[in-house]
């Protein structure tokens, strides 16, 4: 609910301009980027439940201060913008950022660690219950995509943004006491998520310097005595011992390099990079895109409709994802979703040239910057197509009346057509979208060793979010619905870039087998002989 709303929250704070909304993707692209690799880490070197329970206990707790504070701004808007030359509001904008972007990388964290780890020890060694639950678990993310933005948009249309941030702030109270008891539940019936293999090598090492010390001992004929047991441990607690001042303050940023030197080493790499490439798009329900149809004159309850058909979209990509695995290989599936993605994209680079398209390459797509920060003037808003100028106003609940009258001087319903086949495009390609995605997933999952799973997964939530600052910071700098059709356009292009590097990976893993179907992946996992099924090792 909060992903859904927060972005129609900011739309609505600052005049019916991307530019707020673009300036929190920044922020939360950004530090992810730079802190990934750390909370992977972090992940790694605590205990499971210890780590659930922390990062869903911020997570929620930030949601809710989230939702308060924004409660206050729209309450005491006009206030606070006349209170000390409106920084006290810009204050509070920074807040709602800051305070979010907390709550995005405690998510982040919850995410390594639920479906990236304890997912693979709760299935086991058996790859194809794995993949049966790695679509399960995003069935039920894309219902609730169905839900949450449907139960919200209905409250923010029907009611006011200050009801929608109090529901919000609530449910979030109230869900995170029942997530609590469920993560505890699962922890419960499954013994083996106690174990880490962190702890593993630790005793690992101690009994190999004990076995090098009687070695030596033997050679030289000597009776291994139980001081010699008690040198090899005090080696080990002497290396373990607390670091210098230096070593603390050079820690993170040797862990951030490790991180990305074991990710560029994975056999994985390329296909975690394609799926990186995915995300420099602006075709997808993340804030600019809902920004921008919110702009354009879409309800909140259009706007929740479109995301649930985009979530019914993604649970066929699950099934699509199970189905195609069985019978062409895990490798095969990627490369298959692919190519169902890039042809469901064709829809929207065709939106861009059809009329009622916002392109307009006689504007500047920096327009909006100086006018704003140059010039100290808001741009004049947009209006939507057949809505009269006087007419459109940057109230919520004005948009919404707008957005949805018809207005009988408006004969021609071809600027339809634009939008039309933009979220048509948008929509289908969720299909391969999340079948690719899953590919990749338990690909990680298969191929990373579990002491490293924490930090891999870690780096490639980095990749996935320095390719996605990088689309905010197109839409920063051309915010204006003119420009919205080149971000399409370029969108699309990384999309093909991402799967380019895909097809790499999956070619040097199978050669000309890849486009052979029926065949089996060349290496397969001993213990799913017996399934048929195929997956790299």
């Amino acid at each position: 609910m909060w992903h859904f709303a927060v972005s129609l929250f900011l739309v609505e704070l600052y005049g019916n301009s991307l530019l707020l909304t673009a300036v929190y993707g920044l922020v939360v692209a950004g530090s992810v980027l730079l802190l990934g690799a750390l909370i992977g880490d972090w992940v790694d070197k605590n205990s499971r439940l210890r780590v659930a329970q922390t990062s869903l206990i911020v997570q929620n707790a930030s949601v809710i201060v989230c939702g308060i504070i924004l409660m206050v701004v729209f309450i005491y808007k006009t206030q606070l913008l006349s209170m000390y030359q409106g920084w006290l509001l810009t204050t509070c904008y920074i807040l709602v950022i800051t305070i979010a972007n907390i709550a995005n990388l405690a998510s982040t964290a919850t995410g390594i660690t639920i479906q990236r780890d304890w997912i693979v020890v709760v299935a086991g060694d058996d790859r194809s219950k794995l993949a049966d639950m790695n679509a399960t678990v995003r069935r039920i993310d894309q219902l609730t995509n169905i839900l949450a933005p449907l139960a919200v948009g209905q409250i923010m249309t029907f009611g006011s943004p200050v009801i929608g941030c109090g529901f919000i702030a609530g449910w979030n109270l109230l869900s995170m006491f029942v997530e609590y008891f469920l993560l505890w539940k699962v922890y419960q019936k499954t013994p083996a998520l106690a174990i880490k293999s962190g702890k593993k090598d630790e005793d690992q090492e101690l009994k190999q310097l004990n076995i090098q010390v009687i070695e030596a001992n033997t050679n030289n004929n000597e009776k291994p005595a139980e001081d010699d047991f008690l040198v090899g441990k005090k080696a080990v607690v002497e290396a373990q011992k607390e670091p210098s001042c230096s070593e603390k303050i050079a820690e993170p940023f040797r862990t951030f390099r490790d991180g990305w030197v074991a990710y560029y080493n994975q056999s994985v790499f390329w296909a975690g990079m394609g799926l990186a490439f995915l995300y420099m798009t602006v075709l997808g329900f993340d804030c600019i895109t809902t920004g921008y149809a919110y702009n354009q004159g879409l309800s909140g309850s259009v706007l929740s409709i479109l995301m649930g058909a985009s979530a019914i979209s993604g649970i066929m990509g699950t099934v699509a994802f199970t189905w195609l695995r069985q019978r062409c290989g895990l490798i095969r599936t990627g490369f298959i979703s692919g190519l169902a993605q890039l042809g469901s994209l064709i829809l929207c680079v065709i939106s861009v040239f059809m009329p009622g398209s916002p392109l307009d390459l006689s504007v500047s797509p920096f327009a909006d910057i100086t006018t704003r920060f140059l010039e100290g003037e808001p741009l004049p808003t947009v209006s939507p197509v057949g809505v009269p100028e006087p007419y459109f106003t940057t109230d919520l609940q004005n948009l919404i009346i707008n957005s949805t009258t018809k207005f009988s001087d408006s004969e021609e319903a071809i600027p339809l057509i634009s939008v039309s086949l933009l979220f048509a495009g948008v929509i289908a390609a969720r299909v391969g979208l999340w079948s690719f995605d899953l590919t990749v997933t338990q690909l990680i999952q298969e191929n990373v060793i579990e002491s490293e799973r924490g930090i891999i997964n870690g780096v490639q939530n980095s990749m996935n979010y320095l390719l996605d600052l990088l689309h905010f910071i197109m839409v920063i700098l051309g915010p204006n619905p003119e420009a919205f059709g080149l971000l399409v356009l370029i969108s699309v292009s990384f999309v093909a870039m991402g799967h380019i590097m895909y097809f790499r990976y999956a070619y040097d893993n199978l050669g000309k087998q890849l486009f052979a179907c029926s065949s089996p992946d060349p290496k397969t996992i001993p213990d799913d002989k017996q399934d048929g099924e195929s997956s790299v090792v």
